[in-house]
């Protein structure tokens, strides 16, 4: 059985990589979430990309590659860029750098900026899909812009599987939430979208962030994002009016809707894209979620509740 798999997944794998040299997109597993992948260099493929999530063009794409030596063809780095891609690469940190190759990743993925968000993803099967490739891969989460990101190789596909040419089933996403975004550009290290690596741990490599801003060079910015159709209500401890409450810790709700009975930070991430789905198929008149701890991975958890919410402030 063992070996069907294996050669399903290698099966799998090729066609993704026909698909890509193709100029055509593919359904793409990461440690993160389900991500909607192209050529980065290619116009045409990379237009396919907003199209199929009905995305804003100035919002840009994150390139990802295979390993560091890819990255720095692409992008320039300095000594505190590559603290950073040692420290956490593979894995979910996307560096924003000024741009080195513009054609290896076309100005419609970069939304026209002179800098460039790369990422050398965890999951071993898409760092594979990539390398075999050749070439970076813009790949944001496969869903219709706005809707909370796919966790699951079911959602992904029910987002935007129609436009894939190819789909690769992962498995559920280990991490659960997009990557930490931090831009190394000008002398200065700024935190521009919190996730599973956390401010603390970069701060340990890097030193204090900068507070300047750079929101515009990384994606998931928007004010509303990640939204279910149902309305969010965060900072909840009870539900009402047809809510569901998805709860946050021990006795907090229905076990079945906790982001983590246990209140761990780490369960509730991987929970919390795939929860916000379930319930917006079961409760569409609202979902109201527990407070969740504003430190360490709590800081992107609240980060994407709040923009599912509608409120960022």
């Amino acid at each position: 059985m063992r070996a069907r798999d294996d050669l399903g997944a290698a099966t799998a794998d090729r066609a993704a990589v026909a698909a890509l040299g193709a100029g055509r997109l593919v359904i793409l597993p990461t440690e993160t979430v389900y991500g909607l992948a192209a050529d980065a260099s290619n116009p045409v493929a990379v237009a396919a990309i907003f199209e199929a999530k009905g995305r804003p063009r100035f919002n840009p794409l994150i390139a990802h590659v295979a390993d560091a030596v890819e990255a720095e063809r692409i992008g320039v780095f300095d000594d505190r860029a590559r603290a950073l891609a040692a420290a956490f690469w593979p894995g979910p940190l996307t560096l924003v750098v000024p741009v080195r190759d513009r054609d290896r990743v076309c100005d419609l993925a970069r939304a026209g900026l002179d800098s460039v968000a790369i990422r050398v993803p965890g999951h071993r099967r898409a760092r594979a899909v990539i390398a075999a490739f050749g070439g970076p891969v813009v790949a944001p989460s496969a869903n219709r812009s706005g809707r909370p990101s796919p966790t699951t190789y079911a959602d992904a596909v029910e987002e935007t599987g129609g436009a894939a040419a190819a789909a690769i089933d992962g498995g559920d996403c280990a991490v659960g939430v997009e990557s930490t975004v931090v831009s190394v550009l000008n002398g200065r290290v700024s935190l521009l979208r919190p996730g599973a690596v956390t401010r603390a741990e970069i701060e340990a490599r890097v030193g204090a962030l900068d507070t300047g801003g750079e929101g515009h060079r990384s994606p998931g910015r928007l004010a509303l994002h990640y939204a279910p159709d149902a309305p969010v209500r965060i900072a909840a401890t009870a539900a009402r009016g047809g809510e569901i409450l998805l709860g946050f810790g021990p006795g907090s709700g229905d076990p079945r809707w906790s982001l983590s009975p246990t209140g761990d930070l780490r369960e509730a991430a991987a929970n919390l894209f795939r929860m916000l789905r379930e319930a917006d198929r079961e409760h569409p008149a609202g979902i109201a979620v527990a407070p969740v701890p504003d430190h360490g991975l709590g800081e992107a958890i609240n980060d994407r509740l709040r923009r599912a919410a509608g409120f960022v402030g």
